[in-house]
């Protein structure tokens, strides 16, 4: 090895380094201060931890205050977001599929605003949704919350993409000359090997709608239908517009917000097999 190329590997290796410290220091900050009292939060060290390690006082009082209404949150976002991710990713392997595999008046161009979709942000859609919703009664509703996030074109785009080079069109004819329906095979045959690209939609939209806090702050008004976030965030305004008891609410924030996490890696490490199967499909085809 020559020495330019070993000062490029040991800068590229420093680089990963600085990026992985970087992403990992604020869930190291979020775990140190669940750890800590409102009063340690100010006055000890914010990295490291206090004298006195209080982690499960704090994941007692989060789940005792307010009559345990934080377990109730944890449960509408586990449910927003499974309905959700449960369904884009159906809805995006259904749509990616006939993008990919059938050709139809219109094809490109259709495609081609799913593309410009992309670009759009869902906040600047909150607003009109709203004023939909409203009109047809679904506000206040868990709908209000999962029928947007049922909507994925970056999924769409993405399944599109790998139902191209995943699915063979020898496969779908020979379904088709075996007598299947155009359905049947989907079912039967295409979605096994859309597996590892539906498993990624899913991901994707459990995160997008997990960490989800504007359209649920415009769409409900009930504090029973809060997801995590919009309810912590409430939280968050007690203790710092409160005084007395509620300025102890600081610390059930951090540890809601720590605990809150946990499910999200959990699940990226429940799924994690399904993404290496993907990429190791992905090498056999290149």
């Amino acid at each position: 090895m020559s020495a330019l190329t070993r000062r490029r590997s040991n800068l590229l290796t420093i680089g990963m380094l600085a990026l992985l410290i970087y992403f990992l220091l604020p869930l190291f900050w979020l775990v140190v201060a669940s750890t800590k009292t409102t009063g340690d939060l100010f006055s000890s060290f914010g990295l490291w931890f206090a004298g006195n390690v209080n982690l499960f006082d704090n994941i007692r009082d989060t789940f005792a205050y307010g009559d345990g209404v934080y377990g109730r949150w944890m449960l509408n976002t586990l449910f927003y977001s499974l309905v959700s991710a449960g369904g884009a990713a159906f809805l995006a392997a259904l749509g990616g599929y006939g993008f990919a595999k059938y050709r139809f008046r219109g094809n490109g161009p259709l495609f081609g605003v799913v593309l410009a979709s992309v670009m759009v942000p869902t906040t600047a859609l909150a607003i009109p949704t709203y004023l939909l919703f409203s009109k047809i009664g679904l506000v206040n509703t868990p709908w209000a919350i999962i029928l947007p996030s049922l909507v994925s074109p970056f999924g769409l785009y993405l399944m599109r993409i790998y139902a191209q080079d995943a699915i063979p069109d020898t496969l779908i004819e020979a379904g088709r000359i075996d007598g299947a329906s155009e359905m049947g095979i989907f079912f039967k045959i295409v979605l096994r090997s859309l597996a590892p690209g539906i498993v990624t939609v899913l991901l994707f939209t459990l995160v997008a709608t997990w960490n989800n806090y504007f359209l649920p702050l415009i769409m409900l008004n009930d504090p029973d239908l809060y997801p995590i976030t919009v309810g912590l965030a409430a939280w968050s305004s007690q203790s710092v517009g409160g005084g007395g008891s509620t300025g102890e609410l600081l610390a059930l924030v951090v540890t809601g917000s720590m605990l809150s996490v946990l499910p999200l890696i959990a699940a990226f490490l429940l799924l994690q097999r399904y993404w290496e199967s993907g990429l190791s499909a992905g090498s056999v085809k290149g």
